[in-house]
Formats: structure tokens, sequence, C-alpha cells
């Protein structure tokens, strides 16, 4: 079994949605469009959590490398 990178899941509310949305931002510096949302944080946590590993599933079944995951370095 190997090891699942942590990837970035940013939640911002969108007042012209009336949600949160969800977006991956190593995913979209990949090419790919990232994007999910919920009614609240949790149900726009869950959304983001359940689109990431579809996302590595699908990248993983073609072959094609995973993005390299943001590293967040305290100063």
């Amino acid at each position: 079994m190997h090891s699942v990178p942590r990837y970035s899941l940013v939640i911002e509310w969108s007042p012209q949605d009336q949600a949160y949305v969800v977006s991956l931002p190593e995913w979209e510096e990949h090419g790919v469009r990232a994007h999910t949302r919920g009614v609240t944080r949790q149900e726009a946590a869950r959304a983001g959590e359940t689109l990431l590993a579809l996302l590595i599933e699908r990248q993983l079944a073609r072959g094609l490398p995973l993005p390299e995951p943001h590293v967040y370095a305290h100063t």
C-alpha cells in the first residue's frame, strides 16, 4: 500500500452562490479544473475530499503523475 499525498483544500464563502466553494490548488496548477461546493463548511469539506479521492484514482488509473502537494513552511 502506498501513501497518499496530502493536498490543500481551500474553502471560501461565495455570496454569489450562497455556498462554500472548494478548490484544490495543486490540481489546478496541474491543469485540472477542480472545484466543488457545499451549503455548510462541513458539507463542502466532504465534497472536497470526495473530489480529491476521485482525481487521485483517475490519475493513477491512467498512469499519469500526481501533482506535487504544497508544503506549508512556517517562518
